[in-house]
């Protein structure tokens, strides 16, 4: 078995490693694309397996490229790393519609292939289909530069978002509110004023915890400034490049084309989607602001609506009022070091593995490394990657370096988020328990024969369900007692942590109808591309916003799902329901090991190699249920 990934000790030496670890990769995927259209006579199999190999070879660049532009420290190196993953993609494009080689695909025959070689074969002719092959050569030169374009966009669109900080000043006194450390971290500077970023460990305590409204509002509005006017007018052409490319392919917009190879199975079953949870969210939702708005009266008597710079303020203080949760002293029992122990700890207990931290190079000193073992043998590498720095990727998300291949290489999976180093709010807490399922998806599932099926290599609208499952074990008295310990080194109460299992259940209508919202602004742009942005989001918001809207914003250029997701963001409600409906099956508690370890086999370690309705049915013993769901929602 290979050796994991050696990266540079020298930072000057990142571009040979560049040249070595992703371009060399690329090359290897343009010489296995012309053996595989040379003219030798080769059984099914053989062909399949050379189809393998390109897959390989250009998914593992394609991946390190990805992670690297998103990452690295040195802007040279990113743009250098983007440059090669705009490359692969380019790549990938160019074999999708490559008709000599699709030729030589479909003259394979399945007849003697086992299940998997054949689901293998059946993807890549449907992905041939669905590129274009079958067009006459200027449909599909010109569906080739589409494509192309698409990319081009969507790295720019990302890194505008990445790159596009905003920063506020603000008095001290208007960090009233703020936790101490928040505070103490924050000194004025020499024009007396403080500064405070878009980025989440200043915007999220500060929206959560300042009590002056202006200030909450000026860093909220800038925050929904992110990328505009940059990202406007890449949007639209992205949007009308992508209806260009559906209708020249035969479908009636993208959002159809997208969902032919998803669960939900077509672009009308998003619309009816969002209907459903229309109506079951529109009076929960409708209760929670008007509490919200009623609390926000006795502070400012004239204050008409609640805005997304007023919600996560007055939800905390509505649960340390009404629930007695106070979200400052629920931070003293989270610290990141203990955190992240606690969650490898957990996952270690629940599905029988091992972490042991290694010292090894990578892209950035604060980056942590660990072994995955299970019963002994390494089964992969993780990188974690938490803290906040310049120019670094600044959502929260998972990104595979080497995707698994059984018998050729051990997944690699690396966890990007923007933790703090010290105390947590209970959300980050959540967010990590989140952001893991998907690494350990990656690692689990990470031992497939076929590159297409490996990791979390599943339908797109599944791939977030495993993820919100993990999402419980943040609020488990025991587990969080495991890990979650104050200065004195006691273990947070278990008291506290049913008050706030109790205060979870405010506002869940509003939370989930603002999950719609970004829904319905995710379908709608793509199902028919609107002439104005602006105006479309603003309609959309009117409808399905539970926020009164904050003027003159434009939250849509920094939506980077609008990019990578396009009009799939329904995927989160879609998951969240397989999700609440898979921990049903935990009737014993969430640390069963039994039960841990049929879903880690059931639904985890195939990765994509089965249906995710499939790996659900066969976990659960029958069809995935709407009634979990329903029930959480309607919780109290």
């Amino acid at each position: 078995m290979p050796a994991p990934t050696t990266f540079p000790v020298d930072p000057a030496t990142w571009p040979a490693f560049l040249a070595t670890s992703v371009d060399a990769g690329l090359d290897e995927g343009r010489a296995l694309i012309a053996r595989l259209k040379d003219g030798t006579p080769r059984t099914t199999s053989e062909v399949l397996e050379l189809w393998n190999d390109t897959d390989i070879a250009i998914g593992t660049a394609s991946a390190r490229a990805h992670l690297f532009a998103e990452v690295h420290p040195d802007a040279a190196v990113r743009e250098a790393a983007e440059a090669s993953a705009q490359a692969a993609e380019d790549l990938f494009t160019e074999r999708g519609l490559d008709h000599d080689l699709f030729e030589v695909v479909a003259a394979t025959d399945a007849a003697g292939l086992d299940a998997d070689a054949t689901r293998a074969r059946e993807h890549v002719l449907r992905d041939f289909r669905r590129s274009g092959v079958d067009r006459t050569p200027e449909e599909r030169e010109h569906l080739r530069a589409l494509a192309q374009r698409c990319t081009e966009i969507g790295l720019e669109f990302s890194r505008n978002i990445r790159d596009g900080v905003h920063t506020i000043h603000v008095r001290p006194e208007q960090l009233d509110g703020l936790p101490d450390d928040f505070r103490a971290e924050h000194p004025a500077g020499e024009d007396g004023l403080v500064a405070l970023t878009t980025e989440y460990p200043d915007m999220v305590p500060f929206r959560t915890y300042a009590n002056d409204p202006e200030a909450r509002l000026a860093l909220t509005r800038e925050y929904l400034l992110l990328a505009y006017p940059a990202n406007e007018p890449l949007l639209a052409e992205l949007l009308t490049l992508r209806a260009e490319r559906a209708a020249l392919l035969g479908y009636e917009d993208w959002p159809t084309y997208d969902t032919e190879v998803k669960m939900i199975g077509s672009g009308r079953a998003i619309a009816e989607f969002i209907e459903r949870l229309d109506a079951l969210t529109a009076g929960p939702a409708r209760s929670d602001v008007e509490t919200m708005l009623a609390r926000f009266r006795q502070d400012s008597p004239e204050a008409t609506a609640i805005t997304s710079a007023d919600n996560l303020y007055y939800d905390q203080v509505i649960r340390r009022e009404d629930y007695d949760v106070d979200s400052q002293a629920v931070r003293q029992y989270f610290r990141y070091p203990a955190v992240r122990n606690g969650v490898l700890d957990t996952i270690s207990r629940l599905f029988g593995l091992t972490f042991t931290p290694v010292k090894a190079a990578t892209w950035h000193e604060a980056v942590t490394v660990y072994d995955v073992e299970d019963d002994g043998a390494r089964i992969g590498r993780i990188y974690l990657d938490m803290h906040p720095r310049e120019g670094k990727f600044n959502h929260a998300a998972q990104f595979s370096l080497t995707p698994g291949i059984a018998g050729r290489a051990l997944p690699e999976g690396v966890l990007v988020c923007n933790f703090p180093t010290g105390l947590m709010e209970h959300d980050d807490v959540v967010t990590f328990f989140h952001e893991f399922g998907h690494l350990v998806h990656e690692i689990l599932g990470g031992a497939q024969s076929w590159a297409m099926f490996t990791g979390v290599a599943t339908e797109w609208d599944f791939v977030e369900a495993p993820s919100q499952l993990l999402e419980e074990w943040a609020w488990d008295t025991d587990v969080l007692q495991s890990f979650a310990t104050n200065d004195a080194g006691e273990p947070i109460p278990a008291d506290l942590v049913a008050r706030m299992r109790r205060a979870d259940t405010f506002a869940r209508g509003a939370w989930t109808r603002r999950q719609l919202n970004f829904t319905a602004l995710s379908y709608g742009l793509h199902a028919e591309a609107p002439a104005d942005l602006a105006a479309f989001t603003a309609a959309v918001d009117e409808r399905f916003g539970p926020y009164a809207p904050i003027p003159d914003t434009h939250q849509y250029a920094g939506f980077g799902h609008l990019e990578g997701y396009g009009s799939a963001y329904y995927t989160y409600l879609w998951s969240l329901v397989i999700a609440k409906d898979l921990r049903s099956a935990f009737t014993d508690g969430l640390m069963d090991p039994v039960v841990g370890r049929r879903y880690r086999d059931a639904i985890l370690a195939p990765g994509g190699s089965a249906d995710a309705a499939d790996l659900v049915e066969r976990f659960l013993g029958r069809p995935t249920s709407f009634e979990p769901f329903e029930a959480w929602l309607t919780e109290a």
